[in-house]
């Protein structure tokens, strides 16, 4: 049976705690497994907005687990055109065994995935982020060894990332905490909020942060960037949290703006790792989705 993975709710707690696992696992026979689970199969990865860590890791993902890639931009398909998400999730369907799609609209990733007979994975959406929030979860799990009762602190905008985070984190047993000012916030009950970053940093394992102003942010860029500009995650941040606390961040940084230069390239840092782990964790997902359709 067909599984869609759009908001990283799919999983239950067991099946993403075996889907960090098998990232791992991936991670350290890279180049050495000879298994080839996609062979013979095609991936469509569907980008109607700019991309570098997602496409990248997604184009040798595929490759690597023996299947083939099939890069789409949006403007290259009919759907530029007005043909609909749900035509082009059945027109998909009968040529490639899953898609993943990039696409500044989640009605529209949802459309898509109603109307096709393979797997759709959401690559990234206005409102949710699931697959950046799978490679974080095997970061954290690959410097503390365990994700049972970690304490993340996410600082900053809570947007789409922050979202994934707290609905992930939770299933995996991970206290996300998220600060933000108001107008800035997640929706009630996703996760524990505050408005004081100090607060939020006290005790954690892990400062989490990401750009003050995403695409499509571009017409509010000073008025959000002196919202958050109390949110910066820096050195005098990072002394409040636990003495092992990682800098998260998940790219593309604005070095002096969320993040300070100190900290992004500090000794402290696992943003390097998060975007290696993009590659790991995306290549389990693939075999659960595709094995299982």
């Amino acid at each position: 049976m067909k599984r869609d993975f759009l908001t990283g709710a799919e999983l239950d707690r067991g099946e993403l705690l075996a889907l960090i696992e098998r990232g791992a696992e991936l991670k350290r026979a890279r180049g050495h497994d000879g298994s080839e689970p996609l062979a013979g199969r095609s991936v469509a990865l569907l980008f109607e907005r700019p991309s570098t860590r997602t496409r990248i890791s997604f184009e040798v993902g595929v490759g690597e687990l023996g299947g083939t890639p099939i890069v789409l931009r949006g403007e290259e398909l009919q759907i530029s055109r007005g043909e609909s998400p749900s035509d082009t999730g059945r027109v998909l369907s009968r040529y490639v065994h899953a898609v993943a799609i990039r696409s500044a609209s989640h009605e529209t990733v949802e459309d898509l995935a109603a109307s096709s007979g393979v797997p759709v994975i959401n690559a990234l959406t206005p409102l949710h982020h699931p697959c950046q929030a799978l490679a974080d979860l095997l970061t954290l799990h690959e410097r503390f060894g365990s994700l049972d009762g970690l304490r993340l602190a996410y600082v900053g905008d809570g947007n789409n990332v922050a979202r994934s985070l707290a609905i992930l984190g939770r299933a995996a047993g991970v206290d996300v905490v998220v600060a933000s000012p108001e107008g800035f916030r997640l929706e009630e009950g996703l996760a524990e909020q505050t408005g004081d970053p100090r607060a939020a940093a006290a005790g954690a394992d892990a400062l989490y942060t990401d750009v003050w102003v995403s695409m499509g942010d571009e017409q509010e860029a000073e008025r959000r960037r002196a919202a958050l500009a109390p949110f910066q995650l820096n050195d005098a941040l990072l002394a409040a949290a636990s003495e092992r606390a990682i800098a998260m961040h998940c790219l593309p940084a604005h070095p002096g703006e969320e993040i300070t230069p100190e900290v992004l390239y500090g000794e402290r840092s696992a943003v390097w790792d998060q975007a290696e782990n993009r590659l790991h964790a995306q290549k389990a997902l693939l075999e659960l989705l595709v094995e299982s359709a």
